[in-house]
């Protein structure tokens, strides 16, 4: 199960505590929301999209911001093609609910888009569609194992 890969990497830590499960789904930004009492642009939601050579990447996004087709391609200088449903389990290492960037794959390139630079605090997904955890940016950072900071979405500047 997906959610003990992603608490073994956080006990490398002595973090693996920090996973809250909740009785509800959370699978999506505005359940995740509402399970965790926060608004949902607070939300880490991790998307899955194909890199350049055919496998995966993933961008950290803030729950209202949106990827900008153009911003994406000229970044990553290829057209902004999520995986496919499944596919997605195969090439991060989660299901669709529960990814996130902890435990992945490690052949998996993670970025950080900067809308989420506005936070002290977001909440990413910890493995399944009933898990997630609080962490500051620095922090999401560092266990993100992040390649760095993107500008590639769009609709969430306050």
């Amino acid at each position: 199960m997906a959610i003990e890969q992603v608490r073994a990497y956080f006990r490398t830590y002595g973090l693996e505590n920090k996973i809250i499960e909740f009785d509800v789904s959370s699978a999506t930004v505005e359940l995740a929301a509402r399970a965790l009492g926060c608004e949902p642009k607070q939300i880490a939601k991790t998307l899955s999209f194909y890199d350049e050579q055919g496998g995966a990447l993933l961008i950290v996004t803030a729950g209202d911001a949106k990827v900008d087709n153009q911003k994406f391609k000229e970044r990553f200088a290829i057209k902004a093609k999520m995986l496919k449903a499944e596919e997605v389990e195969p090439l991060i290492g989660h299901a669709i609910g529960g990814v996130c960037p902890f435990g992945i794959q490690e052949n998996v390139r993670v970025f950080l888009d900067v809308s989420l630079q506005r936070f002290d605090t977001v909440y990413p997904a910890a493995g399944s569609a009933n898990s997630a955890l609080a962490l500051d940016i620095p922090s999401l950072q560092t266990y993100a194992r992040s390649c760095g900071w993107v500008d590639v979405c769009k609709a969430w500047q306050d």
